[in-house]
């Protein structure tokens, strides 16, 4: 500690400031405390994980392996099978598809999907395996027009069905006029999209319940 100043002053002892001048004598410590516990409880606080991204349309991981659920759905449904289990077989696919489409899009996120999810992703599905059925039953349609029409193809459907002659007569009589042929096409893809929504849905549902246990 001096006892003089710079400007000559004696300083009493352990004097910080000079009385004649006001120099300081001593530095004085830097008192770090308060931004050290600022730092503490920044680094304390707990970080919320972001959430997972809403399964819809929108949802770019949803909507491909929604696609390929119902790709894979299409190929096992036009399998050659016998007739008495094409239905089964088409249903049985339907169902399956919806909940494939839980268990890869948990497998590729790894998020938990939930029943709402796993109904969302089961509709998706649904919804890409009713436009792949379409696609087809468009073409089919176009396809037996160029080849004696749909009226010929209906006769011939009902004759090896052994149908009676006087449905087969009413029918026929409704496929003659067009507001009746636009009616059956209409009804027709309505039944398609309740179908194939449907089912997938249901999928979707189960395999959110069941593969959430795990």
């Amino acid at each position: 500690m001096p006892e003089f100043c710079t400007c000559r002053a004696q300083l009493p002892p352990d004097a910080r400031f000079c009385h004649r001048c006001g120099k300081p004598q001593r530095d004085e410590p830097v008192e770090e405390e308060a931004p050290v516990a600022v730092i503490a409880a920044v680094a304390a606080a707990p970080v919320k994980p972001p959430l997972p991204p809403e399964i819809s349309f929108r949802n770019s991981v949803a909507v491909r392996v929604g696609f390929l659920a119902a790709g894979i759905a299409s190929l096992l449904i036009s399998m050659p099978i016998p007739v008495y289990l094409a239905v089964f077989w088409m249903l049985l696919a339907l169902f399956c598809a919806g909940f494939l489409a839980v268990f890869l899009y948990r497998r590729r996120t790894g998020a938990m999907v939930g029943l709402r999810g796993g109904a969302r992703m089961g509709w998706i599905t649904g919804v890409f395996c009713f436009v792949i059925a379409t696609v087809f039953f468009t073409i089919s349609v176009f396809s037996i027009a160029s080849k004696g029409g749909l009226a010929e193809f209906y006769r011939q459907q009902l004759a090896v069905k052994g149908a009676p002659d006087e449905t087969v007569r009413q029918f026929f009589q409704v496929l003659e006029n067009p507001s009746g042929l636009a009616t059956i096409l209409i009804l027709s893809i309505f039944f398609l999209f309740i179908l194939f929504t449907l089912l997938p849905t249901l999928g979707g549902l189960l395999g959110s319940k069941v593969l959430d246990r795990e």
